[in-house]
Order: structure tokens, then sequence, then C-alpha cells
């Protein structure tokens, strides 16, 4: 009996002990390491931490919420590359407003200048989330307000569409004469009527009228100049996540961040229950020396297990390093990587993985230098995939590794200057006045391949891509394109011809089928040939695989769709495409739908895409029909659902 409370008096004292570091936790949540008075512009007067403008010193807030001043006048935020101005800062429930450049107040012929909707946030990597605010059970929790701009075939009878040339609305896009309409409110697939295509979308959080049937064009102006609410919460949750094991950030009723509260309730329930079973005063007196005693050993252990895996990682990086000393790029240290970059001053984009800064070479070649964070690996991985990857091979088609640095946790990988960056800015421009020829896209689309078959047969061990996407496709100041990021890659000997992994790796939409199904078929260099395939098809049709916004409900799935447009006979409508270019597309697309068979021994290898790309289209033979990931008939909002849902745990 003695020998049983000891046992429990010991476990509910490591309890308590986690229990102090958790509170700890809760406490450090709310610090601010960077200590700088507020700063403001124009009418917004207290831009402190996370924020900073480009005016403050580095040392002040998270260089992912900088913020811009115009004219000391006009407080600005770039979002996904696009200007917003901020129109209030809330620090008590970490939201931030904006609105779109376009608006303004006293015009009301002025419209917003970019698409943007809740999607945008899953699709695209940004420090920010959309905020939504509280609401009833009864009402829909999964859609956010909204105004949608409609183009439609025929008049439409509707309560809730309201004219758009009434109100004067011009977005800049050319109708073709079809009929302008404006909905607001909450909205999904449903309530698009058939004859109808979305053509906008904008987020507003406009707390006025919420009644879609009596709504004015001044309404319509109100609430895309209201604008709409962001949320930074995740950079609160980040101080727990990155000093302390125990994870549980959330947000309580009354906007206070906690860490670990559940578990603190789930220690109370045991005191509750057990307690006075075991005799209050025997386990309250054992509790008083075990707290003593082993509160501070239990501290020392979290920052003893802290110190070792930032270790290992450095241990990881360098022993990697030592073992590679063959690798073509060029070891700089941290103080020459900053100095090329002027302090980090010209961001060129976010992700996961870091930032990436625009950075000059004493030669004056301009660079792209990705900073990578503490947290997007924990053992140096991503870093060392690069490195060994690209480090030690090049080709036309692969983006090129100039140099890299490491000192201690700080790592950076410094490739050459992409000018005209990503090739997704280009097939999926919402602003629709980036365009790429016909001629143009196909030699793209074969630089891709090429590059990729360098990967697989080119090199002393085949290089297994693994997240080939349209975003990791880089055009230089030619439109060459470059095969980029390999920090998903993975090296095997070439007469290797299947691979072992244990998790599913890349980006929804392009990942191959048997990395999920395993009686498919083993992982291979045919997994890269599949995500070609999707960008092949995005690249021709210029638009997304999987796209909720389309006519008709049957083209949702493009890949099901197009294959039975060509097995019938038919082609894809192009306006003023020649002859020829319309054979272009079609080889295209047919050699894109050989790529995502679903078996792999049904695909071919890249060597085989090159040869068909290069060939003629009256060569090639219609594959069998693609595996259909969605049913056309299953609604859309569900399709997004778990699109949403999914992405992150994959990414």
């Amino acid at each position: 009996m003695a020998r049983g409370l000891t046992f429990t008096a010991g476990v509910l004292a490591a309890l308590i002990a986690v229990v102090l570091v958790q509170e700890t936790c809760s406490d450090t949540a709310e610090v601010n390491d960077h200590h700088c008075p507020p700063s403001s512009c124009g009418n917004i007067h207290n831009i402190s931490y996370p924020f900073r403008l480009k005016s403050d010193p580095d040392i002040c807030g998270d260089s992912r919420y900088e913020l811009s001043c115009e004219n000391n006048r006009t407080t600005v935020l770039y979002l996904f590359a696009r200007k917003y101005h901020v129109q209030e800062i809330n620090y008590n429930n970490y939201t931030i407003r904006v609105v779109d450049s376009g608006i303004w107040k006293d015009n009301y012929f002025s419209f917003p200048s970019y698409s943007l909707n809740s999607y945008n946030f899953s699709q695209d990597r940004s420090a920010y989330t959309t905020y939504l605010p509280k609401r009833t059970e009864d009402q829909d929790t999964k859609l956010s307000r909204s105004v949608v701009l409609m183009s439609c075939e025929k008049p439409v009878n509707s309560l809730f569409y309201l004219d758009a040339s009434t109100c004067n609305i011009d977005s800049g896009k050319d109708f073709k004469k079809r009929y302008k309409y404006v909905k607001v409110g909450r909205t999904n697939a449903r309530d698009v009527e058939d004859s109808c295509k979305v053509e906008q979308m904008f987020l507003t959080s406009w707390p006025g009228n919420d009644d879609p049937v009596n709504t004015s064009c001044t309404d319509v102006h109100n609430e895309l100049l209201y604008g709409f609410e962001l949320s930074w919460l995740q950079v609160i949750c980040e101080h727990c996540s990155q000093t302390f094991i125990l994870n549980n950030c959330y947000l309580d009723d009354a906007n206070l961040v906690h860490c670990g509260g559940r578990l603190i309730s789930t220690i109370r329930w045991l005191f509750e229950v057990y307690l006075p079973q075991l005799g209050a005063i025997i386990i309250g007196l054992h509790f008083a020396a075990k707290i003593l005693l082993g509160s501070p050993c239990v501290i020392a252990f979290f920052i003893y297990k802290w110190r070792r895996r930032h270790l290992s990682m450095c241990d990881a990086v360098e022993n990697f390093l030592q073992s590679h000393n063959n690798l073509m790029p060029i070891r700089y240290s941290y103080s020459q990587t900053k100095k090329m970059t002027k302090s980090f001053k010209d961001k060129l984009g976010e992700g996961g993985y870091g930032s990436v800064y625009k950075g000059k070479l004493q030669s004056g070649h301009l660079v792209a230098i990705k900073m990578l964070s503490n947290k997007s690996n924990a053992n140096g991985q991503e870093f060392i995939n690069e490195v060994a990857t690209i480090g030690r091979i090049h080709h036309e088609n692969v983006v090129q590794l100039i140099g890299y640095c490491v000192e201690g946790l700080k790592r950076a990988l410094i490739y050459e200057f992409m000018p005209n960056s990503s090739l997704d800015k280009f097939i999926f421009s919402q602003e629709g006045n980036i365009s790429l020829s016909i001629e143009k896209t196909y030699n793209i689309s074969l630089g891709v391949a090429r590059g990729i078959e360098y990967l697989h047969r080119g090199c002393d061990m085949q290089i297994l891509h693994l997240d080939i996407k349209p975003h990791n496709i880089l055009l230089d100041e030619n439109f060459t394109p470059k095969v980029s990021d390999f920090g998903l890659a993975k090296l095997y000997p070439t007469d290797d011809s299947i691979v072992s992994l244990t998790t599913a790796r890349g980006t929804l939409g392009y990942i191959a089928p048997e990395l999920f199904y395993k009686n498919i078929g083993g992982v291979s260099y045919k997994a890269d040939v599949y995500s070609f395939g999707m960008l092949l098809l995005e690249t021709a049709s210029k638009r997304k695989n999987l796209n909720a916004f389309v006519e008709h409900s049957s083209q949702i799935y493009f890949p099901t769709w197009v294959y039975g447009q060509f097995n019938e006979g038919n082609g894809i409508e192009m306006e003023d495409a020649t002859k020829e270019e319309k054979k272009t597309i079609k080889k295209m697309i047919i050699v894109a739908l050989w790529c995502i068979q679903m078996k792999p021994s049904d695909r071919p290898s890249m060597n085989k895409v090159v040869e068909m790309l290069e060939g003629e289209v009256e060569c090639l033979q219609m594959p069998s029909k693609p595996f259909l990931l969605s049913s056309p008939k299953r609604p859309i909002g569900d399709v997004e659902d778990n699109l949403n849902s999914t992405s992150s745990s994959i990414q």
C-alpha cells in the first residue's frame, strides 16, 4: 500500500511540475521580446509587435508582419503581392482590418483591384488567416462574408441578385454582352444560378446590413469600403511551440491566449477523483516534498532536451557538409549573407520553410537567398536535401545552387535569381493581363520535362523531386524553366525501381495516388511523372485541375472533362488560336493524360514523355480514362472543405 501511494504521489508530483512549466508558457505567450515604442502612420497610431513599419529598426516586430507607410498618411499591407490599405489593428482579438487599394471612400465608381477569397489562404502560404467571428449554431460557419461579381448569359430574376449596371460597377473586365450582377453575403456554389459564373470574389467583414434581399448599391460600396479582417493569432502561439515541449494554444471567450489549459483541467480532475481515496494528509505531505525537489529537475530536463534537439540539428548539418566536401556551391558566412541582402531588405516571398530575399554578389550577379526557419525541419533535413541534390548537379532546366550559409541555427541557401518568378503567376493570373503565347507555354513544358528527366537519369543517383507543381517551376529572363525546391527530394541508386516512403509527401492535387494507396503499386520515379502530368494539364489549359467556379459541374475535375472532350472527337475552345497552336495544346493534353494514369506501370518514363512532346500529335494515341478524384455530383463546398482540411497535413 505504501509503495502504491509513493508511486501515485510521484506521478502526480511530476504532473504538477509540468503544470508549473505550462503556466509559465501561458505567461510567456504574451511576452514581447521586441521592446520598441509604437509607430504610427496616418490614422493608425498603435503599430506595435508583431507589426512594424519598413522604416522601423530590424529588432522591432516580426518581419512577416511588416507594413508600409505611404506619404505619411496611408498604412499599407502587401498580401499575396497585392496592395491593401490598413483601416484598423485590434490587439484585443488579434485582428487587422484592411481594404483593397482600389476602393475609395467618396468614389462610388471605384472597385477592388484584386479578387480574393478564403481559398487563397489555403493555396498560398501566408502569415495571416481569415478571421471568422463567432456565430450561432444555426448559421453556416464554413462560409465567410463576401461580395461576388457574376456574369450571366441571360437576365436573372432573383431577389438576392443586384443588377451591377445600376451601380455603375466597372471591374475592368470585358463581359462580352453578358449580364452583370452582384451578390452580397455568405455565398456558396449552390447560390449561383445555372446561367451565371463567378468572375470575382471579395472578402468583407461589414457589420452593417445583413439582409441580402434589400441590398442597395450603397450597401455594396460600404461592404467593400469597410474591408475584411485577418487574424495573426498564430504568431502569439509560436512562443509556446518554440520554447516549450507542450503546446496547446487557444483563445478563450475573453480573447486571452492560453497554453496547456486543457492539461491543467485534466490534472484537476485527477485530484478531485483520486485524492480523497488515497488520504489527503499523506498525499499532501508527499506532494509538498515532490514539488520542492522535483520541479527544478523537470524544468532542467526540458531545457536539456531543448538544447540537445538544436545541437543535434547543427551536428547533423555539419556532419553532412564534412562528408560531402566536394560540393560545388560556396560556403558563405552569415555576415556575408546579410551584406548580400542589405540586411534582408528586399523580401521576395515567404512560406513554411522561411523567407526568400533578393541579394547581390560582389560580382554584381543577382541571387535569391532562402533563409530557412528554425522550425521548418527538426533535424535540418530540408537543408541537407537541397544541398545534397542540386549542390552536385548543373542543368539548364534545374535551378542552380550558388552557395549556402550555416552558422549555428542560421541556415541559408543561395540560388541564381529568377526575374520572372514562378510559373503559377502566369498560368493562374487573376488580373488577366499576364499571358504567355502557346508556343512559349509549350517550350516551358518541354523544358520542365527535360529537367525532370535529367533528375531521373542524368546523375549517378536518381533524384525523386516529389513536389512538382507550377509554384516550384521558376522562370529566368528568357522564360527558360528551372525546377526548384528540393526540400522533399529523395536520392536513390539508379537501379532501384521502388523506393521506401513512410508518409505521403508533396502538395495536394499533384501527389501520385500510390503515395496514398499502396495496392496500386510501389512508389518510384513514376510519382514525379504523375505530378508533371497534372502540371502539364494546368499549363495547357491555364486553369486549376480542380476548380469549383466553373460554368458546368462536369468541368470541376478538369482531367476527366477534357478526356471526355477528346475521346468524343471534340477539342477545347480557344479564341484566336491557329491550327498549329490547337494541335500543340492537344498534344500537351494527351501527353498529360498518359502521365496521370492511376497505375504507375501505365505511365511513361520522363524520357518517353520528352519524346512524345517533341513528336507529332498524330502519332499519339488516347490513353485510358484518368482516375476520378471527385464526383461532379458532389457539392462544391464539400470538395473545397476536404481540400482545405487535408492540404495542411501534407505540404
